[in-house]
């Protein structure tokens, strides 16, 4: 996947499994998957979503995400993050996590 610039899209399930989802080239690609999925999966009315997002060590990707998000839906409640040494030893530098309620099962 390093190689070939592929980012993995995860989804924790109801179960807490992690679940590839999709899978995108390039980074500015998997940043855009995360706020498609916004638009797609999170509960109505999306402006009245209060967003978490997690990063290991990117906070300028984490922000371009909450920008998009901000600007596209009108969300105002956000929580920013730091991934905590026992997930981020797992996932690595790089990982942008976007948390959000949804209603719709997967």
């Amino acid at each position: 996947g390093t190689l070939l610039n592929i980012k993995p899209v995860l989804h924790v399930d109801d179960d807490g499994r992690l679940i590839a989802t999709d899978k995108v080239r390039g980074r500015k690609k998997s940043l855009n998957e995360l706020v498609q999925k916004f638009a797609t999966l999170a509960s109505e009315p999306k402006s009245e979503q209060t967003i978490t997002i997690s990063h290991g060590d990117c906070l300028e990707d984490a922000n371009y995400v909450v920008d998009a998000i901000k600007e596209r839906y009108g969300v105002k409640d956000v929580i920013f993050n730091v991934l905590d040494p026992v997930i981020g030893a797992h996932s690595g530098p790089g990982t942008v996590a976007l948390f959000f309620m949804t209603d719709k099962q997967r």
